[in-house]
């Protein structure tokens, strides 16, 4: 009998290994269906915990920036009191990257929060843009550097003339800056050229996103069904502070599903698998 119980327990772990939850985050602009990462393991279990307790919902899209991302899920801006007065430490993860659909967490900035730990609820889902090649692997910002370097070089006088005469003129001035990366690169050993893996570039130039925010806030989730429910909301009229005219209310539901069924279903393939 002690054998059969022991027998029972190890399939009953076994099943509850092999599943997962699957979150449906239903708004008015439809229905998006949500994985989250077990590499990001605290952030999973407080989306999950604020889900099932159903302090998401009735929550809003507070914050909607076309082209870059819906923010929601602020628990105390419904709330009299403060209900969430937690972070969570950050959990980057070079493999989590911001590409459309992801889901990551908001969070203080920098100057409050140098750890750059999550908010305790508020959350974003990753609206992004196409991005080309060249936008993604050069670094404007190191040219720049390296021309205002330029500028005080007295080698380089003719120049200051050049930028002036171009002022008004952005294309141009643009131009100009380019034309004068190789000088800076070899003057100044300055590395203009900025790298990213091979499934960020295929990712940031086909779907879109907002590589900008990479290694700065904890991403632990994707939409895997329902990404022009993103659109509709991101396209939405909106009015100070990035706020919406109109409410956008969510729910938010918890189903636990196989691990095998989600491959299947949404074409999630776990690291195991």
């Amino acid at each position: 009998m002690r054998k059969l119980i022991i027998l029972f327990l190890i399939i009953l772990q076994a099943c509850t290994m092999n599943k997962d939850v699957i979150i449906t985050i239903s708004t008015p602009y439809g229905d998006m269906k949500a994985i989250l990462y077990d590499e990001t393991p605290l952030h999973k279990k407080n989306f999950i915990e604020l889900s099932e307790s159903g302090k998401f919902n009735s929550t809003i899209f507070h914050r909607v920036m076309k082209d870059f991302m819906i923010q929601g899920g602020d628990v105390n801006l419904i709330n009299d009191e403060k209900v969430i007065d937690y972070t969570i430490p950050a959990e980057f993860n070079e493999n989590l990257f911001h590409k459309k659909g992801e889901i990551a967490a908001a969070r203080t900035p920098d100057n409050v929060n140098p750890d750059k730990e999550s908010s305790g609820c508020q959350f974003y889902i990753v609206d992004g843009k196409v991005f080309t090649e060249n936008e993604l692997t050069f670094d404007i910002n190191a040219i720049y550097q390296g021309v205002r370097m330029l500028l005080k070089d007295e080698e380089y006088s003719d120049l200051q003339k050049q930028f002036i005469d171009l002022q008004t003129d952005t294309e141009g001035t643009q131009k100009l800056v380019l034309s004068l990366k190789d000088l800076v690169e070899e003057k100044y050993g300055i590395k203009t050229q900025k790298l990213i893996s091979k499934e960020k570039l295929e990712a940031y130039t086909t779907v879109g996103g907002a590589p900008h925010l990479d290694g700065g806030y904890t991403v632990f989730g994707r939409i895997v069904e329902g990404l022009d429910v993103i659109d509709k909301i991101a396209s939405v009229q909106i009015g100070q502070g990035n706020k919406p005219l109109e409410d956008i209310s969510m729910t938010v539901k918890v189903e636990k599903i196989s691990k095998k069924n989600i491959t299947e279903k949404y074409g999630y393939q776990y690291l195991e698998q």
